[in-house]
């Protein structure tokens, strides 16, 4: 089906965004991650645009969406207001479905917890992406219960993200990217992550670059002053067996915080959406067709 690109203006931003399949279907905003843009979709998009209405968009700092300099510019509150200026533009008055991966999931967490968009997202479906202020709460009850098994959850998964910490710095993270990160990134693809038709991109290097400031805006200030997050959206979790940055154990009492919680596990590594295309669109398939508008 015919592709539209679009130019969205979110503030003083512009992002580009791309439609794609049936409009009369089913609406579904896709999230990226890091440090990916739009086109990590691009499989999951064909296994679904025969049903579904597709927005996608390259989030501020990839794709061809712009790239603010300074680190300020990359908080989960203005994330939250370019989610809302998309949808706006090409889905007003719409309700709609949301299917995130990583930092796509992280952000979008931001508007199925609170804000303006609550009422029209009708489900959210989250890969590899925990809210940092849920985070928060699990970080303070495993250090709370002095336990082994607390001490070792948290162990673990602090070795899993052993980078975000590296991300904090500023300057080196970028630094190392640029010196040539960026065009092993596909031969790390294939090698650590078993997808075997990884390629170069030109937007990769800038993909990267300017990404990690996600986590340096965002991480340590919401893991220290975690808001209240609670969706009342039906959320499914779908947990990549096999992911080597994100565990299961850090969603363990998510259910505090969402009224109806669905959880997939599925045999795939992080990036899923690249080597599971057609077990992600069941998924979403499955959970988004009994919330599905008349």
């Amino acid at each position: 089906m015919t592709l539209n690109t679009h130019r969205v203006t979110s503030g003083k931003i512009c992002l580009h965004a791309v439609t794609q399949g049936n409009p009369d279907g089913i609406p579904l905003v896709l999230v990226h991650g890091y440090p990916d843009n739009h086109s990590v979709w691009d499989k999951v998009v064909d296994a679904l645009e025969q049903e579904y209405f597709l927005i996608r968009y390259d989030v501020r700092g990839a794709g061809l969406s712009d790239k603010p300099l300074h680190t300020r510019d990359y908080r989960l509150s203005l994330l939250a207001k370019d989610l809302e200026a998309v949808v706006g533009q090409l889905l007003p008055d719409r309700k709609f479905h949301i299917l995130a991966h990583d930092w796509g999931s992280i952000q979008s967490w931001e508007s199925v917890g609170a804000g303006p968009l609550q009422e029209r997202i009708l489900s959210f479906t989250s890969i590899s992406g925990p809210c940092l202020d849920h985070m928060a709460s699990w970080l303070t009850a495993q250090a709370s219960s002095f336990t082994r098994h607390g001490f070792a959850r948290v162990t673990k998964q602090l070795v899993k993200s052993w980078y975000v910490f590296l991300f904090q710095v500023p300057a080196i993270p970028e630094a190392i990217w640029n010196m040539g990160l960026y065009k092993q990134w596909p031969a790390f693809l294939k090698k650590r992550e078993g997808i075997v038709d990884a390629c170069s991109s030109k937007l990769q290097k800038d993909d990267g670059r300017f990404g990690v400031r996600l986590y340096r805006a965002n991480v340590l200030p919401r893991l220290l002053r975690p808001q209240p997050r609670f969706a009342t959206c039906p959320v499914q979790l779908i947990i990549p067996k096999y992911d080597n940055y994100v565990g299961e154990d850090i969603f363990c009492g998510l259910d505090q915080w969402v009224e109806k919680l669905t959880r997939v596990q599925i045999n795939a590594p992080h990036w899923a959406p690249l080597t599971e295309p057609e077990v992600i669109a069941s998924a979403v398939r499955n959970f988004t067709y009994p919330q599905r508008v008349p």
